[in-house]
């Protein structure tokens, strides 16, 4: 039996968009908040925003309300203790869209070409500087 149980410590159950949908009542709320897959039932009495906000999660990915609400840091060590798995997203899932939508439905979705040209144009003032200077 230890060696079984050694063994599953070290298998990380994976949930998909499918999975994740079967889990969106009150006596069963699942979601998936950055890549990892969190059963909350037991935590929507506790939930200081209510637990209705979080029925309207549940069941999909709800990364975007978590991170529009600005949880704490104390908030983010608690959601630990109800993780279950890992979230592999198929894009079927819905996802709950933040109230104002985010930046990236604002612009077409160019947010990763932003996350990709920031670095790079910092990279290349530091390249130049260090020639310049150097």
């Amino acid at each position: 039996a230890g060696q079984g149980s050694f063994y599953s410590l070290l298998m990380v159950q994976e949930y998909t968009s499918e999975e994740l949908q079967l889990h969106k009542t009150k006596d069963d709320c699942w979601m998936a908040i950055h890549g990892k897959v969190y059963d909350v039932t037991k935590f929507l009495i506790e939930h200081p925003g209510g637990e209705e906000v979080m029925l309207e999660v549940a069941g999909m990915d709800a990364t975007d309300a978590f991170e529009d609400i600005g949880h704490s840091k104390a908030a983010r060590d608690q959601l630990k203790k109800y993780e279950i798995g890992d979230y592999k997203s198929d894009g079927a899932a819905p996802k709950k869209k933040s109230k104002g939508g985010s930046a990236a439905d604002a612009d077409g979705g160019s947010g990763g070409i932003t996350k990709i040209l920031v670095p790079v144009l910092v990279m290349a003032v530091i390249a130049f500087l260090v020639q310049k200077f150097m």
